[in-house]
């Protein structure tokens, strides 16, 4: 297989595109791209390059019916400055592989998260991780973020004097906030990547990953356009629904009321809602 290159993935390269007060993601490299999903799509009967349309079928197809291993030739590598608190929800996405900076190393720098005021909310009722989408009043909200910055501050203080007094560099770190940042080099396949977007750019993650997410959603529609362009139509904004739902669909196409109740009933509203 010949190297595969894209301009637009290429312009983008090493352009730092901000986030949050003090983040960015930057795309450092990338391996493949539409070209390479139906090359390895269609190596098994070895059927040369096809017209671009056929491509954006095939490519269609593979995400409709879930034939995910084609999107995993397909690799972004990623270097992202984020807060400790952002990075702890990202690790989760276990398939990808990272070098983070490491304060046993490094002196931390003095970069710490602040909410801008409409982002400061209360605790939702319905959503135990969550907060609300109501407004909190001016006052409050600049008194929250006046508690952050002087937090934040007391403890880079106290971290710069023990750095001063000679303290180990891996104890001197302990105290510092989850606000503070931190950078890695992330590497993913897209496939893996579109499972990250699903789940972070979706309304009920926490708001600061959502930025991330939507940062990094538009470097792998650069890569990969016609794969994003499925990806979306089908997982981003598709729905799956359970055999219990289908059954209610069936009633209600035959004119009968919606058999489901409760939690059941809202999930299934939720979904053909669709208010994210």
């Amino acid at each position: 297989m010949a190297h595969i290159t894209v301009p637009e993935a290429e312009e983008l390269l090493d352009r730092e595109i901000k986030v949050l007060d003090h983040g960015f993601v930057r795309l450092v490299d990338y391996m493949g791209g539409d070209a390479r999903i139906v090359q390895t799509a269609r190596v098994s009967y070895g059927e040369g390059t096809k017209t671009v349309r056929e491509d954006a079928g095939l490519i269609d197809y593979l995400m409709r019916h879930q034939h995910t291993s084609p999107f995993e030739h397909v690799i972004l590598e990623l270097h992202c400055k984020m807060p400790i608190f952002v990075a702890r929800q990202w690790i989760r996405h276990r398939t990808a592989r990272l070098n983070e900076i490491s304060g046993r190393y490094s002196v931390m720098m003095d970069e710490f998260y602040l909410p801008s005021p409409e982002h400061v909310k209360p605790q939702s009722t319905s959503n135990k991780q969550g907060r609300d989408r109501k407004e909190v009043p001016p006052e409050l909200a600049g008194k929250i973020i006046e508690i952050l910055k002087q937090d934040q501050s007391s403890a880079y203080c106290h971290y710069e004097e023990m750095l001063n007094d000679g303290i180990a560099r891996e104890l001197a770190r302990i105290n510092l906030p989850l606000s503070l940042y931190t950078q890695w080099y992330w590497q993913m396949d897209l496939h893996n990547l579109f499972h990250f977007i699903k789940l972070r750019a979706d309304t009920h993650a926490q708001w600061e990953i959502q930025q991330y997410a939507a940062t990094i959603a538009q470097i792998a529609k650069t890569v990969a356009p016609m794969a994003y362009a499925s990806f979306e139509r089908h997982i981003l904004h598709g729905k799956r629904f359970s055999s219990e739902e289908i059954g209610a669909i069936r009633k209600m196409l035959d004119g009968k009321s919606n058999p489901l109740e409760g939690r059941k009933l809202k999930e299934f509203e939720d979904k053909l809602r669709d208010d994210s």
